[in-house]
């Protein structure tokens, strides 16, 4: 069956649209992704007219572009942003307005769990796993405790921390308890995903124009990780701006990102980071086909 999933995040809103098979796996079709900034205004607590009127926008193109696609199921999906504002069901019904269809405002356990499903999905080789998905607005962290699934979710995203003031102490504070958690539990491989990881892998590789085949499987190293966290900070937005693999509006927000990732790789001990492309999106494709 041909699925839709849009991701309705806190900096960008994507979508996937993938064949998917009766036991869930995901053959993407097409992949698409627009910054619209939804979370600007995480001071205020709501949710802007600017950002909601380009998110409207977006998620019209995208529904046209999925029918077009032969998608017969759609599930569009909320997170931090969206999740935390004031204004979250004024938001909702603006989106069945425009669209006619329902948004769901997931939970951060559930943030978690489909993005480490959509990982499962995606590396199959990677057993006792813990998997860090560092959104704009917070970071999941899910593993597993005797066979079980696990999440944790914590306020510290790029955007969050970009427009609410960060550095170590404050990262430290925020994501400590999950840390003790994860290391309490044990676990084997760190798989990350989201734009944060994925960036800074292509920002790696040298990408000037991003390939997912490339990033997807990717191990980042700790080193590398410190190295770019310390150079991110050194340059201006627009030395920023035209580095290789860094798209131009994610400029603003990666610093912070590169903090949180850093803070987690020296909090878990680990060497490097194994970075997917299926991510959250890959799970809510599974799960939508699963339900219907």
């Amino acid at each position: 069956m041909i699925v839709a999933a849009v991701d309705v995040g806190s900096n960008s809103v994507r979508l996937l649209v993938a064949d998917v098979d009766d036991l869930g796996k995901v053959v993407p079709l097409h992949a698409e992704l627009k910054t619209t900034r939804l979370g600007h205004g995480f001071t205020q607590g709501r949710l802007l007219p600017g950002a909601i009127e380009k998110t409207l926008a977006v998620l019209e193109q995208y529904l046209n572009r999925a029918d077009a696609l032969g998608a017969q199921k759609i599930i569009l999906a909320a997170t931090s942003a969206v999740r935390d504002a004031a204004n979250c069901e004024e938001f909702i019904q603006s989106v069945r307005t425009a669209t006619g269809q329902s948004l769901r405002v997931l939970s951060g356990e559930d943030e978690a769990r489909l993005s480490y499903l959509g990982v499962r999905g995606g590396l199959n080789d990677v057993p006792n796993a813990v998997v860090v998905d560092i959104g704009g607005g917070s970071t999941e962290f899910t593993w597993t405790r005797d066979g079980l699934i696990v999440c944790s979710s914590v306020n510290a995203g790029a955007v969050r921390m970009t427009e609410c003031g960060y550095g170590q102490g404050q990262i430290r504070m925020v994501i400590e308890e999950a840390m003790l958690a994860v290391r309490r539990d044990g676990y084997g491989e760190v798989v990350g995903v989201g734009g944060t990881v994925t960036t800074m892998a292509a920002m790696t590789i040298g990408l000037r124009m991003y390939d997912p085949l490339r990033v997807h499987g990717f191990r980042l190293a700790r080193e590398t990780v410190l190295r770019l966290d310390q150079q991110l900070h050194q340059l201006t937005l627009e030395e920023r701006k035209i580095l290789p693999g860094l798209q131009p509006e994610r400029a603003d927000i990666i610093p912070a990102g590169a903090r949180i990732l850093n803070r987690v790789l020296q909090a878990l001990c680990v060497d490097s980071i194994m970075v997917s492309e299926a991510d959250i999106l890959y799970g809510l494709a599974a799960e939508v086909r699963k339900l219907s």
